[in-house]
């Protein structure tokens, strides 16, 4: 309201636009299908091939297909059994250890992750490799995406890209050894059905070995830190009461022969109060806050602002009254249906997010099962700071404390 509906940032590498109305996105998403190029980001440590990062081409069209393909919410019900036997053992990790709830979050996030992705069905850990890996990569990446972090002219001195290059051998050596067991694992029998796998048994996809490495470690690194994003889920204390009453009434405590069932797949319809709960806290405190930024390839013109090509894109949309209030009714109508409200947490466009429903899956099952289990409560002696977010792209939650009561019923969960 102060600035505007559009913003602009001029610095000495170009033009960055902030926009605050969604319609400009939703309108133009054409004319904004690209990334802003990162040399450091793009060309050393992603080779030009990950998924997220890269320009449009015929290999991001090619990515999208398989992604559409693999993911698309129908593809997610093969995965519904693990996905709510991985949410329940949030319930039981967090009876075990309380104070440790933040990584039973993020054990979820790697284990949910692995299992679609590379079939892998054995428990996972925090020490995990690929889980340690993705720890030590994502402060490196998120260095490299940020603007004037590596001077482009230097990428000619000898040297000067060294720590960029080691990595990036690491990274590729991670993502092909995972793809690498997926296979061994197929011609054994041993693995059930994942993205990597179906692709490997569509070679008519035409994609090389590198393409495919790449394209499912851009998964894992995306899928990993947007499924961890259900722990704010639990946080504003205001409405976590009314929806643990729609659960109940929906799910029950108990039946005749006191076998406890938590939610599942087969109340997704019933709980709208549920969703919209988990809406509001991606739309309050998002993972990652300005988006991945987008690039114009031609000049924007809406309600007389002309944002030009080549000009770096990020969105910011908050068009609500009161927008720092926590509210599940902004998407709920009067009448108790889901409300018209757009979410734009996931992108826009061609650009979208490819596990969006991975995502939506996951928190629903990992929220639900909580919600259901416990009478959460905020620990004063170490609170959630709403406002203390790190400057980066994405922005995790520093540690913090919840008090969890559980209830008689969950004892017999099933």
């Amino acid at each position: 309201e102060q600035y505007g509906p559009v913003i602009t940032l001029t610095t000495g590498e170009g033009i960055h636009v902030i926009i605050g109305r969604h319609q400009v996105c939703v309108m133009s998403s054409s004319r904004m299908p690209d990334r802003p190029y990162s040399i450091a980001s793009n060309e050393i440590l992603s080779r030009g091939m990950k998924f997220m990062q890269m320009s449009t081409c015929d290999l991001f069209r090619m990515y999208r297909k398989a992604a559409h393909s693999e993911l698309q919410m129908k593809a997610m019900l093969i995965y519904d059994n693990d996905q709510t036997q991985y949410a329940h053992n949030i319930v039981f990790d967090i009876l075990k250890q309380p104070a440790s709830h933040q990584g039973h979050i993020n054990r979820f996030s790697a284990t949910m992750t692995l299992r679609v992705i590379y079939g892998k069905t054995t428990p996972t850990y925090l020490n995990d490799s690929c889980i340690l890996h993705l720890q030590r990569m994502v402060p490196i990446v998120q260095s490299a995406l940020m603007p004037g972090a590596y001077k482009v002219v230097l990428k000619y001195v000898p040297g000067y890209t060294w720590e960029l290059d080691r990595w990036a051998n690491l990274e590729h050596e991670q993502f092909i050894n995972n793809v690498r067991q997926t296979k061994k694992g197929l011609d054994d029998h041993t693995k059930p059905h994942s993205v990597a796998g179906a692709l490997l048994a569509k070679p008519a996809m035409g994609m090389s070995e590198d393409e495919m490495v790449y394209f499912c470690g851009s998964l894992v690194g995306a899928s990993y830190d947007t499924l961890v994003s259900p722990r704010s889920s639990w946080l504003p204390p205001t409405f976590r009461e009314i929806v643990q009453t729609e659960i109940d009434s929906v799910v029950g405590r108990e039946n005749m022969i006191t076998i406890v069932v938590a939610p599942s797949f087969e109340n997704w319809c019933t709980l709208t109060k549920l969703h919209a709960f988990i809406l509001e806290s991606l739309r309050w405190r998002p993972i990652n806050p300005l988006s991945v930024p987008h690039r114009a390839t031609k000049d924007v013109i809406w309600n007389g602002y002309c944002i030009p090509a080549n000009a770096i894109v990020s969105d910011a949309f908050q068009e609500i009254p009161d927008p720092e209030t926590f509210d599940i009714n902004h998407w709920i109508d009067l009448d108790g249906s889901p409300s018209d409200l757009k979410a734009y947490f996931f992108g826009f466009g061609r650009r979208i997010c490819p596990g969006l429903n991975l995502a939506n899956c996951a928190m629903f099952l990992s929220v639900a099962p909580a919600v259901w289990s416990f009478t959460i409560k905020e620990d004063f002696s170490n609170r959630y700071n709403a406002f203390e977010l790190p400057a980066a792209i994405v922005s995790p939650y520093k540690p913090y404390s919840m008090l969890y009561q559980p209830g008689t019923h969950v004892g017999g969960m099933s």
